[in-house]
């Protein structure tokens, strides 16, 4: 436990945690809706700072990024919590605990602990990812600072729903991000999210244009929830239009889960309209995933239409990128 980053103090005790958009008012002896920041006699702390409740080596692509590193190792791992309460989270015995009570577990790891590892497994980068990485913020940015004295890449796979105060924190310090634009409605965000929309699409034009991270999209297509035909016209208009063709968009199958076991997967034919709607729309760069036997997972030149990278399952294969472009053209 350490003094958190990122609030100020109220009245009577109380404080204001600046981490993310919910911007909670937590009261003394309160904690946020994340369960993982107390205000502790007019203090806010953080609860899990060096609790590590997850960690791996994975391909890069396992994230989902395509175009950072293609082919490349990652040394992940998270901490317990989340600031959101999706009902259909696939991570949900990892992220929700904290938000009802529960103990906050995880072994015991310093932000030197957890780059030695890194280097000693050989990783090109960290990812904060399998919970939300802006509730272990302060572990995230110890330790992504030590990362790049060292000479590792630092990744975030993040629901996008941090303040604006926090993007800035991590301003220098991150490299790539995945985000999950979950929907185009503030009504699913809401329902089943827990959250906003408009906080989120502000933080990817954020991330895009003003930070320089790189940036890649991940929707999880719901049936009958967020996969309609004008729901999904908007969305890839707002990529199109606002973020930028040259985005990679990750369309991501679903299957039941969590408090979310009476809706189906996700069909074959629901995911190929959705990436036929992203490529009419402009996007250069659209990928099926979660979908064995998907032939939707290459990379091909929209320039000359040749293939960069060829993949299978979370294995990448670069046949045409010289110096981050296309060979031939």
């Amino acid at each position: 436990m350490i003094e958190a980053r990122l609030w100020k103090s109220l009245k009577d005790g109380a404080v204001q945690c600046r981490l993310c958009n919910h911007f909670c008012a937590i009261r003394p002896g309160g904690r946020g809706r994340c369960g993982v920041r107390e205000n502790r006699e007019g203090v806010l702390f953080s609860l899990n700072y060096g609790k590590v409740a997850a960690l791996n080596l994975d391909p890069v692509e396992k994230k989902p990024l395509y175009h950072f590193l293609p082919g490349s190792m990652t040394f992940s791992f998270a901490t317990m919590g989340c600031n959101l309460s999706c009902t259909f989270c696939q991570n949900w015995s990892l992220s929700q605990p904290p938000r009802t009570g529960s103990p906050i577990l995880g072994r015991e790891m310093s932000p030197e602990d957890l780059v030695a590892e890194a280097i000693r497994l050989e990783a090109a980068s960290i990812s904060y990812t399998y919970s939300e990485p802006t509730i272990f913020f302060e572990l995230m940015q110890d330790t992504a600072r030590l990362a790049h004295e060292r000479g590792l890449k630092n990744i975030m796979v993040s629901n996008g729903f941090m303040s604006r105060e926090c993007l800035d924190a991590l301003g220098p310090d991150i490299d790539a991000i995945n985000v999950d634009l979950k929907c185009f409605t503030e009504t699913f965000y809401e329902a089943i999210s827990g959250a906003r929309l408009q906080p989120v699409l502000d933080n990817l034009k954020q991330i895009k244009h003003e930070l320089g991270w790189w940036l890649e999209v991940t929707t999880l297509l719901i049936p009958g929830k967020n996969d309609s035909p004008g729901e999904l016209d908007r969305l890839t208009d707002f990529l199109a239009r606002e973020i930028g063709t040259d985005t990679p968009w990750h369309i991501s199958r679903f299957h039941p889960d969590y408090k979310m076991t009476d809706a189906p997967p996700t069909s074959g034919n629901s995911l190929e309209t959705a990436y036929d709607m992203g490529k009419a729309k402009g996007l250069q760069y659209v990928y099926i995933g979660n979908m064995p036997g998907s032939n939707k997972q290459d990379t091909v030149c929209p320039g000359c239409g040749r293939e960069l990278i060829n993949r299978s399952g979370f294995s990448a294969r670069v046949r045409g990128i010289r110096d981050g472009r296309c060979s031939d053209c």
